[in-house]
Order: C-alpha cells, then structure tokens, then sequence
C-alpha cells in the first residue's frame, strides 16, 4: 500500500512539474521572438514557425519536463497495480494542483481564493482516502482482458463520429474521452498478466497489454484535440473527471478494490470532493496559461 501510493505522489509531482517546465521551454522561446499569449491560448504575434517549436522543445526545461513525463507514466504504472484505482488516480490528478503550485514560482502566475480552497480540499480528500482505502483488488475475469481493448476501439470511434458531428463543446467530449481512456488504461495496466513475475511471452499474449499500447496514444490524442478545439479548463476538467470516476468504479464494482471496515461512507465523500477539488483546480484561469504556453 505504501509503496503504491508513494509511487502515485510520485507520478503527480512528475506530471505537474513537466507541465510548468514544459511551459516555461516553451514561453522562453516565445520570448526571444517576442511573441505573447492571450491566456486562451491565441499568440498575440504570428504563429510559431517549425523551427521556434524545435527550438522551445531542445531547450534543458523542455527536455527535463519530458524526462518527467516519463518518470510520472512509471509512477502511475506502480501505483495503479498496487492500490485501489479509486485512490490512485485521484492522486495522479492532483498533477494539475503541482502545476498551479510551482506555476506561481517559476511562471509568477497568481492564484485566487478560489483556487487555494478547492487545493486545500483536494490535498485533504486524498488524505481521507489514504487512510480510507483498503487492498486492491485481485479480480481478473479472462472476458475483462478482451473487453478493454473492444471498449476502447468503439469508444474512440464514437468520439471520432461525434467530434465530427458537433458543432460545440467538441473540448468537453475530447477531453471526457480522453480522460476514460486513460482510466480503462488504468485498468489494464492493473489486469494485465505476466508482469509480476515479469514474462513478457505472457504480457505478449495479453488482450490487455494491447489495450495499454492503444488508449495511453489515444487518450493524448484526445486530449491534444481538447486543447485545440476549445478552452484548456474545460478540456482539463474533462479529462479530470473521466481519469478518475471510471477507473474507481470499474475497480470496485469488477476487480474488488476494498475500503477498510466502516470507512465506506468516508472514502466516498472524499473521493467525490477530490474530483470536485480538482476540476477546479482545472478550471483556474494559472492552468489555462500553463497549457496554453506549453
């Protein structure tokens, strides 16, 4: 349990801190050919040439964020095999209040009252969950390992098909899509055999291991969509919300995560209090210029 949720905190800072590195790569760059933002994510200078875009990703912050990124994915892998989904991913969202956090350090970015509560409710939420949770749990359905990669294909076709046919709030469904299909990778990543004792002829074998290779792209892809389509808060509280609601019902209704006896109501509450805290956190106009700037 400890080393699970050590590994999801772990993952948050990596996330968050990539983000604002990511940004201030990027912005540093934006500066030196005297381009600005809006905040909404429209340069208020001509568009960033293939070389600048180049240039914003070799720079030492751009690269350090990457390293991040990856780091982050390993501490998501640990932890979503080793504590229940319904506190691993909350924790893994509270990326986005690392990103506000250090976004008023390193970007000088300011925070509303707003967003200090809704952070403070996010860390205290995941505090509850923490001592609510009980063990992870140890279903594994053979069916489950073939429905997550089917789900995930007719998932992302109907996305597609409805990214076409809207006309508006296209960010909300590419952000919410996304955000599942990270949360069915959770899943995956959890069922998938062969890896503890590690076989990789068995993780070869494993319809879920597939699912792993196919919503972790997709789901950027969405998220990629959101951020081009629409707002960064709705795209980010979207996937928020998806990431996290999915994965924590899945994991208790089909794989058996538990909470520990008579903390059931507790850990429900916090669990819907750090999704809440955090689509807030999501909706911060400082995430909106991290995103956008990176």
């Amino acid at each position: 349990m400890v080393i699970g949720i050590v590994a999801a905190i772990v993952a948050a800072l990596a996330y968050g801190t990539a983000s604002v590195l990511q940004a201030r790569g990027a912005q540093s760059v934006a500066d030196d050919r005297g381009e600005r933002s809006d905040g909404a994510g429209h340069g208020g200078g001509a568009a960033p040439s293939l070389r600048s875009t180049i240039t914003a990703m070799l720079t030492v912050s751009f690269l350090a964020g990457l390293a991040l990124d990856g780091l982050g994915f390993v501490g998501n892998l640990v932890a979503a095999r080793l504590i229940p989904l319904f506190l691993a991913q909350p924790i893994v969202s509270a990326n986005l209040v690392v990103t506000v956090v250090l976004a008023t350090i390193l970007l000088g970015a300011r925070l509303s009252r707003r967003d200090w509560t809704a952070i403070g409710v996010v860390v205290v939420s995941l505090v509850a969950l923490g001592f609510a949770a009980g063990d992870e749990g140890r279903n594994n359905e053979w069916w489950l390992h073939w429905a997550l990669p089917a789900v995930a294909l007719g998932l992302i076709a109907l996305a597609l098909l409805g990214l076409r046919l809207m006309t508006s709030r296209v960010a909300v469904l590419a952000g919410l899509t996304g955000g599942v299909l990270f949360g069915l990778m959770a899943v995956a990543i959890r069922i998938v055999d062969g890896v503890d004792p590690f076989d990789l002829a068995t993780i070869l074998t494993d319809p879920a291991a597939y699912a792993v290779v196919l919503c972790g792209p997709a789901g950027f892809y969405m998220f990629t969509v959101a951020l081009q389509t629409g707002s960064v808060s709705a795209a980010s509280a979207s996937l928020v919300v998806g990431e996290t609601v999915v994965p924590g019902v899945i994991g208790i209704v089909l794989l058996g995560d538990t909470t520990r006896a008579g903390w059931g109501p507790v850990a429900l509450v916090a669990f819907i209090a750090a999704v809440i805290g955090a689509v807030v956190v999501a909706m911060s106009p400082v995430v909106e210029v991290v995103e956008s700037a990176g």
